[in-house]
């Protein structure tokens, strides 16, 4: 069972707030703004019962909201985007293994201007060296975050990492990254480390095309336009390889695109699964029973935008909520939604650290302060009136 901070499962008081936020991207982590944001509650209600449970979606943060909720972290050294080695970390509790590939892949471990080398050279393998090392502590089953990736090279990197073996006409490896797929002539299998994988991803685009991995994600990445061509016919390459050899076509499945093509790999090779991140943290949260007798919940991320609207972590907890019949406020860094948009979302009301500073950068640099002070607008508008509900 999980402990949250702030309580356990037996030992937090009827009627206690839930404290359920995302990152705020670039500024506070998860726990971070849950640390906040409880600060501000006892601030102004001392002795408020308060439960914390950092969230995320997959994305970036995923291990450290998993750590802060009881799992453990463990940490190695792998293969970054580049080849350069560097520490990453996964989180594991009992067989379940949580990977976030942007620990391990992630664009924040490429150099501060990404080159059309590193778009075509970047590789997914220090990803598959977690999931392997999480393997041999003993995961049967593996959470795997998409998003934040450095890499357009279609999970190749990641599979043999796991013991598949990529070879060209020669028998040999073919080269890391995207680019290297293009000489792929034949995927071995049969070392493969097998365990059950579900994917954490909100994205939906398929592999190749307009919405494809290349097309979409590889610019970030540092790709031109040369360059997306390539990668892009390398990541065709590899669906008619992988539909050659394994029998299985998983280019045009939602969310094969993801990662650079990671999902790609994991839906067709590992036969993995794949659903909305938040859903996948909230079951590991056990977050039902979280908010068993909670008077109110508090959720939010750096930015309440449209992106947020489509499956982002604070949409997740006010259905939670919504279906736990617990009222449930947002806060942000900046909010770009209406208060009559996010109600018909299930947000009783929102509030943005720019409601009290309207400098942005001000925002980031003094987040946790004004955090604290949004948490105490927040409880002297909404906890008497939510007590009066429970009573």
């Amino acid at each position: 069972m999980i402990a949250p901070r702030g309580g356990t499962r037996k030992g937090w008081q009827e009627g206690h707030v839930l404290v359920a936020p995302d990152k705020f991207k670039g500024s506070l982590t998860a726990p971070q703004v849950a640390e906040h944001i409880v600060a501000g509650l006892r601030r102004s209600r001392p002795d408020l019962p308060v439960v914390s449970a950092p969230v995320a979606d997959g994305g970036d943060g995923t291990v450290d909201a998993m750590v802060a909720a009881g799992f453990a972290r463990l940490q190695t050294g792998v293969t970054g985007p580049v080849g350069k080695q560097v520490a990453a970390s996964f989180a594991m509790r009992g067989e379940t293994a949580v990977v976030e590939l942007a620990e391990a892949s992630g664009l924040r471990l490429l150099p501060d201007r990404p080159s059309a080398t590193t778009a075509l050279t970047a590789t997914s393998a220090g990803t598959g060296e977690l999931m392997r090392t999480a393997a041999m502590r003993g995961a049967k089953h593996i959470v795997l975050g998409l998003g934040g990736s450095a890499c357009t090279d279609g999970g190749a990197g990641m599979l043999t990492a796991l013991g598949a073996r990529l070879l060209d006409e020669d028998e040999k490896p073919i080269p890391p990254g995207g680019a290297g797929l293009l000489r792929l002539a034949r995927i071995d299998t049969r070392d493969l480390i097998r365990v059950s994988v579900t994917v954490a991803s909100d994205v939906d685009n398929p592999l190749l095309g307009s919405r494809g991995a290349a097309e979409v994600y590889a610019p970030q990445k540092g790709a031109g336009p040369s360059e997306v061509a390539q990668l892009q016919a390398g990541l065709a390459h590899l669906a008619e390889i992988v539909r050659r050899d394994l029998g299985v076509d998983a280019t045009d499945r939602p969310g094969a695109g993801a990662a650079g093509g990671v999902g790609f790999t994991a839906l067709a090779v590992l036969g993995a699964s794949m659903r909305p991140g938040i859903e996948i943290l909230l079951e590991q949260l056990d977050f039902d029973a979280l908010l068993a007798g909670a008077r109110l919940v508090i959720t939010g991320e750096g930015s309440l935008d449209r992106q947020t609207l489509h499956g982002k972590a604070p949409i997740g907890v006010a259905r939670a909520a919504a279906r736990a019949e617990v009222p449930v406020v947002a806060v942000s860094g900046q909010r770009q939604l209406t208060r009559d948009v996010l109600r018909r979302f299930g947000f009783e009301d929102a509030y943005a650290l720019t409601d009290i500073e309207p400098d942005p950068e001000v925002c980031m640099a003094q987040a946790g302060p004004l955090l604290e002070e949004l948490a105490v607008r927040i409880a002297d508008a909404h906890l008497e009136q939510s007590l009066s509900r429970n009573r």
